[in-house]
């Protein structure tokens, strides 16, 4: 399914958010979402003037009052966590005024609310510690991507949940519903992502299919393709899953609040269910480590739009050039050398090291 199917009023606030970071014009935000610059500027104007209210159909304000009850204050507090049973005192704290609620109670404060209308599993709450993060300093540096373990549908088939996401603003760029994890699936989902986002810096992903096979054979087609549009790729440590630690952390929070306990007929229902729900994360969900901002204040689109069609090959005047044969191998000097059948029918660039008699191998610029 393209991701442009979304509900309305998701596609506005993304469509703002990006817009507020400053970092694309309107003409280029228009053209990759869709619409025209009229409508773009309405949306933009409307929050400017009424924020997330403005967006919808019909505006929904939260209700004031300067001499609430004490139920009042809680009522609140106990619906949204309702709709969000995983989030804690700080995410709902933020989220309430977010939507203009005043009088938000402390976060503490809220805690003992939920514990106070039985809203909190005591050994769910001993689960939670704190723990050292590390961040890309700037959006677009790096992308995690990686398939969520995939799971039986109702109907027929598995679904396998393929995510990609920001390191450095934790904004999901992508959360598709696949039937497979193969090669041309993977690529057409990223030709998505990459016309609407933009290219990133450098990928990370791990070492198994598609992109990663094993350590005598760690590039694929799919790995090839993202080096000829001038994307990095680097792959995690076998065995380490922590190298991708957001992407995992973003796994533990999708089954928590969505896959745990719920059924999914097809990859149409799958979809239709991921899509609010990365709404969500993405726009309302206040994430600790950004200081309980939302990963969408903080993701601008890349810079870096995406080819429609693949760029030429090109190596430095020194560089010795060979073409990638069949199996994946190259003559030099009368020697045969493995490179990988990733890249056969390609040419690739020999570079000399201070080393006498060994030489760096490049495809493109990696």
């Amino acid at each position: 399914m393209p991701w442009q199917e979304c509900t309305e009023l998701s596609k506005r606030q993304e469509f703002v958010a990006l817009l507020v970071s400053g970092e694309i014009s309107m003409s280029e935000l228009c053209r990759r979402f869709g619409v025209s610059r009229k409508t773009g500027y309405k949306w933009k104007n409307r929050f400017a003037t009424e924020g997330e209210a403005g967006l919808q159909n019909q505006a929904r304000r939260p209700r004031r009052s300067p001499t609430r009850t004490a139920a009042e204050v809680e009522a609140p507090v106990v619906e949204l966590r309702k709709k969000h049973p995983a989030w804690g005192g700080r995410k709902l704290r933020r989220r309430l005024q977010d939507l203009g609620h005043t009088n938000v109670p402390a976060a503490s404060t809220i805690t003992e609310i939920l514990h106070r209308h039985q809203l909190i599993d005591p050994e769910e709450s001993r689960k939670h510690k704190a723990h050292q993060r590390f961040e890309y300093p700037n959006p677009n540096d790096l992308w995690q991507m990686d398939f969520k373990g995939h799971f039986q549908m109702t109907a027929q088939g598995r679904c396998h949940p393929l995510t990609v996401l920001d390191d450095h603003s934790r904004f999901n760029l992508g959360l598709r519903a696949c039937s497979n994890e193969q090669s041309k699936t993977v690529q057409s989902e990223l030709t998505l992502l990459f016309r609407c986002y933009g290219l990133p810096q450098r990928m990370l992903m791990d070492n198994g299919s598609p992109w990663g096979s094993d350590r005598y054979h760690p590039y694929t087609l799919l790995v090839a393709w993202l080096f000829r549009l001038g994307i990095k790729v680097s792959h995690g440590r076998p065995h380490h899953p922590q190298t991708q630690g957001k992407e995992e952390r973003f796994h533990r929070t999708l089954k928590v609040e969505l896959l745990r306990d719920g059924e999914f007929r097809d990859l149409s229902d799958c979809q239709s269910r991921f899509d609010p729900w990365r709404d969500v994360y993405n726009l309302e969900r206040p994430h600790e480590a950004l200081d309980m901002s939302t990963p969408a204040s903080r993701y601008p689109v890349s810079k870096r739009t995406y080819p429609e069609s693949l760029p030429e090959i090109e190596y430095s005047p020194g560089d010795l050039v060979r073409k990638v044969q069949r199996k994946g191998e190259i003559y030099l000097h009368g020697k045969t050398y493995l490179i990988s059948k990733a890249f056969r029918g390609q040419p690739i660039g020999l570079r000399p090291t201070l080393d006498d008699g060994k030489w760096d191998v490049y495809y493109c610029h990696q």
